[in-house]
């Protein structure tokens, strides 16, 4: 059985690379859920790309109708313009930057029907501006985890002592 999802979707990072974070919100009928998190060291690309994925992971079910709304060009553009489905038949994924994150994106993507929307950062849409609080104050307030794909692919290690 498919479910009608929304997913609201926002990332950010204080410096590129720096320490940012990632903010969701999904919505269902009347439910609606809150998440977020921060990393020591990333990007705002990978932590709009993260929330992207994070949304969908948050989902119990497959096979969902899902419409997910982004301020991110190159995360909504990679996918609907068709970039990334070509990446991957690349080797090394064609040297783009992110393919630990945009390998687990395709393993979601199978799973539901999504749609993206893109809409404009910072403006008029209500669950946006919850992302973006719910990112900024997860990039400013921690708890702050190691993301291991960026933090690999800058110095060839994780530096984590985990």
């Amino acid at each position: 059985m498919s479910h009608l999802i929304e997913i609201y979707t926002d990332g950010a990072s204080r410096g590129n690379p720096g320490p940012g974070g990632y903010g969701v919100v999904l919505k269902s009928g009347k439910h609606e859920k809150r998440l977020s998190g921060a990393y020591r060291l990333t990007t705002n690309n990978r932590m709009e790309l993260l929330a992207v994925i994070i949304g969908l992971e948050a989902l119990k079910t497959v096979d969902n109708k899902v419409t997910i709304y982004s301020d991110s060009k190159y995360v909504v553009d990679s996918i609907t313009k068709g970039w990334v489905f070509n990446w991957i038949k690349k080797t090394d994924f064609g040297k783009k930057k992110n393919p630990d994150l945009w390998q687990r994106y395709l393993s979601l993507h199978k799973k539901h029907q999504i749609q993206f929307i893109w809409v404009k950062g910072h403006a008029d849409n209500f669950y946006n501006n919850i992302c973006d609080q719910l990112a900024t104050e997860a990039a400013d307030n921690g708890p702050h985890l190691v993301d291991k794909g960026f933090e690999k692919e800058q110095t060839g290690s994780s530096n984590s002592l985990f």
